[in-house]
Order: structure tokens, then C-alpha cells, then sequence
């Protein structure tokens, strides 16, 4: 569905040039959500623009649906659709007319625009809200209406960039289900997203990005199985020196941020035994996950609005 070959993207001249993706290499396949994961200034808006044409590659090969976005972006766009990080609604405007002027845009057939419409309301549980100013709506039903908007064109290629960054829990698991449902029925996913958790429970296979170049590749299950196994227990900032102190230990590994120590060992009973062992008190202990993959590969902490 998608393909990056030697992909790179350079942006600037002489000393101050940026090599925003750096001989990148992966594959989207049909049917799959896919996750492209990084700090800010990976690299992933480079790509996700060079999808749809309106960033152009310096050298290497991208392509979408077999097609060179660069050449070929109308066509490409026909059968795309993209949740954009920004709403970018009228907000003089009802929901009804906002979605009545995107489909006209699309090239919905002007006798399937209000059936279609009207249906993706409903599946987006928005319904209810036609007739609404966008400016009554909280930010929770903008975010369902611009996923409305994206799945006008029925698109077979779905691109999320940080879809539900702001929004609370419960339309967070709303959208993810969506999403989930979506996947099922064979959209294919690209999934940009600064919640680890979000990237977990959605994507089939996922890339990190780091500096423009992808750092690790393959399923989340896999990335943690390869590069953060085990447990982990989150302690307070003033216990450091004493959890540091166990590095000693061949087994163990300690990351420190802002946000506390955390100690990663293989099993459940060695971190038992070191809390007992060295007068621990963990704020929490759990098995390893895609955020301990983040930070180890990438050494920075999560951020959703640096």
C-alpha cells in the first residue's frame, strides 16, 4: 500500500542543513494499521506530507498505491483520507453544511452526499449534532466530525496524525474502537501518535523515528520482547542514588527523567526481591511497554505539545 525506499529529505543549505529522513526504508501493507512513532523533529510530518505530495522527497522513492505521490498526488488523494492534527472547521458554519461543502470538495456524487454524510454521523455518534454551530461543539465531538470528514471519500488508505491528542479518555476509547472497527473492515491505517498506549492497542506493526532514522521496526509486542523485556518499577526522583545503585546488577536497567527512576528487570520475582533486598518503595511496578521501548531507543521523554 505504501513504500519508502533510501528515502531522504534534506531541507536547508551548507551549515544549516536538516536531513529531516534519512535513508529510510518500510512498508505499509494492505489492511494493517501502522504506527510511526517519534520525539518532535523525528521526522514523521516530513513523511506523512510526502504521502500525499505536498512535501517533496530529495532523493530515494516513496510511493502509495503503487503511485509516485510527487507525479501522481490527485490521484493518490482520490483515495486517501487524512484526521489532521488541526481541526480546521468553519465554525460559522453547522455541521451539516461543513460536511456538505467537504464532500463537494471530495467529489461526492451530489445525490449520495447527504445519505453518506448522514450515516458517518451516526457511526461517529455525532448525529445529533447536524444542525449544531461548530463553535457549540466541545472539542471531543470536533475530532469525531473531523473523522467524519475524513472517511467521506470511503477512502482506502486512512492517514490519523495524532488524533486524539487533548481529547479525554472516554472519546479516546470511543475513536480507538472506531479506529479498530475501520481496520477490521479493511481500511489500511497510518497512525501518528505521542500516547505509547494509543500506538499499543492499535497498531499491527509500528517504525520509531529518531533523528530521520528509524531506530526500531515490528510489532509492539516484538519491540518490547527485543528491546525492554520484563518489569519495571517507577520510584521517586529523591530515591536515584539508591535505585542507580543496582546497575551493578547485570540484569537490571535504570532510566531517569523528570517524571521519576525507572528500574527494568526480567521477572516479576527479581524485582521482589530487590525492593525487599535494598528497603525499596516503588510508586508502581508493571510489566515493560512500548513507552520503556520509546525511551530506551530514543532517550527522550514523551511530549505531546513541545
Amino acid at each position: 500500500m505504501v513504500e519508502a525506499k533510501n528515502l531522504v529529505k534534506i531541507f536547508g543549505k551548507g551549515a544549516s542543513v536538516f536531513r529531516a529522513l534519512d535513508d529510510v526504508n518500510f512498508q505499509v501493507r494492505v489492511g494493517e494499521c501502522f504506527g510511526l512513532l517519534g520525539p518532535n523533529g523525528a521526522g514523521k510530518s516530513t513523511f506523512i506530507g510526502m504521502t500525499y505530495g505536498s512535501v517533496k522527497k530529495t532523493s530515494g522513492q516513496v510511493t502509495v498505491f503503487g503511485l509516485d505521490p510527487q507525479s501522481e498526488s490527485r490521484s493518490i488523494k482520490k483515495r486517501l483520507g487524512v484526521v489532521t492534527q488541526e481541526n480546521a472547521l468553519d465554525e460559522s458554519l453547522t455541521v451539516l453544511e461543513n460536511m456538505m461543502l467537504y464532500s463537494a470538495f471530495m467529489g461526492v456524487p451530489r445525490d449520495q452526499r447527504r445519505r453518506r454524510i448522514e450515516d458517518l454521523l451516526e457511526y461517529m455518534n455525532i448525529a445529533h449534532k447536524r444542525d449544531a454551530l461548530i463553535q457549540t461543539l466541545s472539542g471531543g465531538m470536533k475530532r469525531r466530525l473531523v473523522f467524519v470528514r475524513a472517511l467521506l471519500g470511503q477512502p482506502e488508505l486512512l492517514i490519523l496524525d495524532e488524533p486524539t491528542t487533548g481529547l479525554d479518555p472516554a472519546v479516546r476509547h470511543l475513536l480507538w474502537g472506531k479506529v479498530k472497527e475501520l481496520r477490521s473492515s479493511g481500511t489500511t491505517i497510518i497512525l501518528t501518535t505521542h500516547y505509547m498506549h494509543e500506538a499499543e492497542v492499535l497498531c499491527d506493526r509500528l517504525a520509531i523515528l529518531n533523528k530521520g532514522k528509524i531506530v526500531a521496526e515490528g510489532s509492539p509486542q516484538k519491540m518490547i520482547s527485543d528491546h525492554s523485556p520484563g518489569y519495571v518499577g517507577i520510584f521517586k526522583s529523591e530515591d536515584g542514588a539508591k535505585v542507580r545503585s543496582l546497575v551493578k546488577e547485570t540484569t537490571t536497567h535504570v532510566h531517569e527523567d523528570s517524571s521519576g527512576v525507572y528500574l527494568r528487570v526480567p521477572t516479576l520475582e527479581k524485582m521482589t526481591s530487590l525492593v525487599a533486598d535494598h528497603s525499596l518503595n516503588p510508586a508502581q511496578i508493571r510489566p515493560s511497554n512500548l513507552e520503556d521501548v520509546f525511551l530506551q531507543l530514543t532517550g527522550q521523554e514523551l511530549s505531546v505539545d513541545a
